[in-house]
């Protein structure tokens, strides 16, 4: 339903803002702790994970295009959803976290999997413990715990009796912490540990269930890729289509045709040769996604600049000759202003004046007439 969707939306951005916001505390933290190195490959997992969560929450948007969706443009939302991210990560960030080079993950799980790196590297970051909510870590222990116990179910047959004597033992210890503190002892030096070894067995599950699905190059992975691969491409050209309209000069890149690849073959080598030029394809399309965004985010960017240096011009006191002077800024923020809200924008004209306001605002002589020049106290 289309409110479903707009709510998911919702709810998926301020997950990527507040997981920003985040990461930069935990890599200030990392980078101010003495075994810094130990803490950088799943630094550079999480920020890997966030950078594919957030490309995908702008093709989501492109797609919903302010609610103006109909029964086609909602399935292309639900194949970008549970679509892979092929999340692509350096070698040392995906060897600290036992992954492959590109993580076969929906948008669902690698947010799951965001969420446990999080909360491992929280636990081993944590300065003080009793700093935090008791009951607040408990409740979350617990519900890392029991998503361990669903991975677990899920696991195939010869895998999952690993996987279930990690659960008994974090099972054991959560309810000896639990007891302890019923019974009024101090269990804080248990709880951290705990709830650190609680997200690494989180993790290490959604990580090698995504391993199981990225060696299994089979015929219904490849239709699975081949669609979303094909949703992703809608909306990268209604993406670029918008572009174009919006902004000049705009990127020419052209967005691949995965039709073009033809149907999905059935044998077994001809589908892992198929699956090669899949992930060509997707490349191809980050990199028009990447140009495409980044010309309408200069835009937004060059109209930012310009209203708050308009404002600071505004602020600054008179001296004499500053209505002259003034008068100039105001003609030159119209005609920056003219040039960004014009259809397209002309980019190059618009980035030539906006430099020439700010320089002009700089050169602008100082009133003589205060203490310190008239500038800031």
């Amino acid at each position: 339903m289309p409110q479903d969707a707009l709510q998911y939306l919702g709810a998926l951005t301020t997950w990527r803002d507040e997981r920003k916001a985040e990461l930069d505390l935990l890599d200030d933290l990392a980078l101010g702790a003495e075994d810094a190195a130990a803490f950088t490959g799943d630094l550079l997992l999480s920020m890997a994970l966030w950078k594919a969560v957030a490309d995908r929450l702008d093709l989501l948007v492109a797609t919903w295009d302010s609610g103006r969706v109909g029964t086609t443009e909602l399935e292309r939302l639900s194949t970008l959803v549970w679509g892979r991210l092929d999340a692509t990560t350096t070698g040392r960030a995906a060897s600290a976290a036992g992954a492959p080079s590109a993580l076969a993950v929906s948008l669902p799980e690698a947010c799951r999997l965001s969420d446990a790196l999080a909360a491992s590297l929280r636990a081993r970051l944590v300065i003080d413990p009793s700093e935090a909510d008791l009951q607040t870590r408990l409740r979350a222990l617990r519900a890392s715990v029991e998503r361990v116990r669903d991975l677990v179910d899920r696991e195939p047959a010869q895998a999952r009796a690993a996987g279930s004597s990690v659960l008994d033992r974090l099972d054991v210890r959560t309810a000896d912490v639990l007891a302890r503190i019923q019974r009024g002892a101090d269990a804080g030096g248990l709880l951290g540990p705990l709830e650190l070894d609680a997200a690494r067995a989180e993790r290490d599950l959604i990580v090698g269930a995504s391993n199981r699905r990225a060696h299994a190059h089979d015929e219904a992975r490849a239709k699975a890729l081949r669609a979303e691969l094909e949703a992703r491409g809608a909306a990268l050209r209604d993406l670029a289509a918008r572009c174009v309209a919006q902004v000049s000069p705009a990127p020419r890149l052209a967005v691949p045709d995965v039709s073009a690849l033809g149907p999905v073959p059935t044998d077994p080598a001809a589908v892992d040769a198929y699956l090669v030029r899949l992930d060509a394809v997707g490349r191809a399309m980050t990199m028009a996604q990447d140009a495409y965004a980044s010309a309408l985010s200069e835009r937004d960017e060059l109209r930012g600049t310009l209203g708050a240096y308009a404002a600071k011009a505004e602020a600054r006191p008179t001296s004499p000759g500053s209505g002259l002077v003034a008068a100039d800024l105001a003609e030159l923020e119209r005609r920056a202003s003219d040039s960004l809200d014009r259809e397209p924008a002309d980019l190059v004209r618009a980035r030539a004046l906006v430099a020439a306001y700010l320089a002009y605002l700089g050169s602008a002589p100082p009133d003589r007439t205060r203490p310190n020049g008239g500038g800031a106290p």
